[in-house]
């Protein structure tokens, strides 16, 4: 744990209250509106030093920690992309800093597109898996023998059980899948999808593996849900774009909220 993330820690409790967090929440494009439901605090990212700019449209850049479904949570309403800058750790120190605030659980959440005919846009997966299609690695620098971080299980199988009950109970149908992490900002051709899909992915995107690694690497436990916000490139007759995704992922991100708000209590 960095001195850095120490200092943030203390400085938000100082901000939000000493009571400890005890589950994060990164939320994706277009899911931004989950932060306003927290009971409590936002912080602006730009007062935390060192925290990313999120500078991607469709994301919230605070910080907040408070109360969602009895649990004290602190919800990242954005996230900073490896294509942003050419960092895959650019969530590190945000990470640290919901560890040291207590955290010992972690959910991220995606926009993604889907290579499953029948997992169509407005639906939500729960990752069961991820695949690395880009090759890169948030740890790729750590200097310490911590960085050979085992993956097996990295989507937590107890955490994954909760939120399939959730949506059981909420009446929501939430397909498992594995999920691919394409590094963008382009778009996938139809070439890299058909590759990805004979890998075994089910849904491609542009971030949560980073974060993952990160969480696992910290020793948090993850969970994670992609909105299917279109079908992948040559799936169908789409046109794929950011402002499309942006447009699309409330379909999805209802749905999200009424599994997560199920799960919480139970998490």
């Amino acid at each position: 744990m960095s001195r850095n993330a120490d200092e943030l820690a203390e400085k938000i409790r100082q901000i939000a209250g000493p009571a400890p967090v005890e589950i994060g929440l990164i939320l994706g494009s277009g899911l931004g509106h989950l932060a306003g439901a927290v009971e409590g605090v936002a912080i602006p990212y730009d007062e935390l030093e060192g925290f990313p700019h999120a500078g991607v449209s469709g994301h919230n850049p605070n910080l907040v920690i408070g109360a969602l479904e009895g649990r004290r949570v602190a919800v990242f309403g954005g996230r900073a992309h490896y294509y942003e800058s050419g960092r895959g750790d650019a969530m590190r120190l945000p990470l640290e800093v919901l560890k040291a605030l207590g955290a010992d659980k972690m959910i991220a959440t995606n926009a993604a597109g889907s290579m499953v005919p029948d997992m169509p846009t407005g639906s939500i997966m729960c990752l069961t898996d991820h695949i690395n299609f880009s090759g890169l690695n948030p740890l790729i620098g750590e200097p310490t023998d911590a960085r050979f971080v085992p993956m097996k299980d990295c989507y937590d199988p107890e955490m994954r059980d909760v939120l399939t009950k959730a949506a059981v109970e909420v009446r929501i149908d939430m397909q498992d899948g594995i999920y691919a992490w394409y590094s963008g900002p382009s778009f996938e051709t139809v070439a890299e999808i058909n590759a990805i899909r004979m890998l075994g992915a089910d849904a491609v995107g542009m971030s949560t593996v980073p974060e993952v690694i990160l969480g696992r690497f910290l020793g948090l436990r993850c969970a994670a849900i992609s909105t299917i916000t279109n079908m992948a490139a040559g799936m169908s007759e789409e046109s794929i774009s950011h402002e499309h995704t942006k447009a699309m992922a409330p379909l999805g991100a209802a749905k999200l909220e009424q599994v997560l708000r199920a799960a919480l209590p139970h998490l």
